[in-house]
């Protein structure tokens, strides 16, 4: 009996490559529906999706081998660190060593072609948007921010500020093309960033208290990495707790997780 497999590409057409090549069918001998004809996303970087079809394999077609996926190593506080996390929250905590917070590559190592190709492309994503918003630049010898000002800020931002994590996103590939080591770049809007911070820091003190009471770990949600590393860096510094990113992609679950020594001197 004919058996139905899905195959996926970045486009229909490589999608029927791709299952040809598995099958070892000729394309043009090859049965198939169309599940998903992708999208390319915002210039082919941000929420761009696979095309994906289902074909229809004679008998005897060799099966798809399954993918066997190995889940991504946990990530501590988004700073270089030594030292491993264990997976099982109840294990032993491995022997602490004060992380070593790498500073970001200064705003020097960027030359003026490369921000003002990043401000270019900054400022026609914007037109695309909104109208009446410019875009300016900020460099010091610890960061490099666009800002961009006017328009309407609520569609520039975006819900929980994904807007302004792509563009963002999209404005570091642009200015990193030119760099040998990548260098950090921020977009921002009316002081969002800075809001945006304040807000974190405190939730990330509110959900550490509550871990301290309950004993038991808390979920931050799902947060990008500007995101996450602002919680890690807020949380840093406290003995009682330690922060730890799940899962893979852009955006990650945080997770406050109560260490174990404490637990241990709270039921002596």
């Amino acid at each position: 009996m004919p058996s139905q497999m899905e195959f996926e590409g970045k486009d229909v057409e490589n999608a029927v490559k791709n299952a040809s090549k598995k099958l070892s069918i000729p394309v043009e001998k090859l049965k198939y529906s169309v599940i998903s004809y992708g999208s390319t996303g915002i210039f082919g970087l941000v929420g761009a999706k696979k095309a994906r079809i289902r074909v229809t394999a004679p008998d005897g077609a060799p099966k798809k081998p399954k993918k066997v996926r190995t889940p991504p190593p946990p990530e501590q506080n988004d700073i270089p660190n030594d030292t491993p996390v264990p997976e099982n929250p109840d294990a032993p905590p491995a022997p602490e060593i004060p992380p070593e917070i790498a500073p970001d590559k200064t705003a020097r190592l960027l030359d003026e072609a490369a921000l003002q190709a990043g401000k270019d492309a900054l400022q026609q994503i914007v037109d695309a948007i909104t109208t009446g918003a410019s875009v300016s630049i900020e460099t010091d010898p610890e960061h490099t921010l666009f800002n961009i000002s006017g328009g309407n800020s609520a569609i520039l931002i975006g819900k929980r500020g994904q807007t302004l994590d792509a563009m963002q996103y999209l404005v570091e590939k642009i200015v990193n093309r030119q760099n040998d080591d990548r260098v950090r770049v921020q977009v921002d809007i009316q002081d969002y960033l800075k809001n945006r911070k304040n807000n974190l820091e405190q939730l990330a003190g509110r959900l550490a208290e509550k871990v301290k009471h309950t004993g038991k770990a808390a979920s931050a949600g799902q947060m990008n990495a500007h995101d996450r590393r602002i919680v890690h860096m807020a949380l840093k510094d406290d003995t009682a707790v330690r922060t730890q990113s799940i899962g893979e992609g852009l955006y990650r679950k945080l997770m406050i997780f109560p260490k174990k020594n404490t637990q241990k001197k709270k039921s002596t």
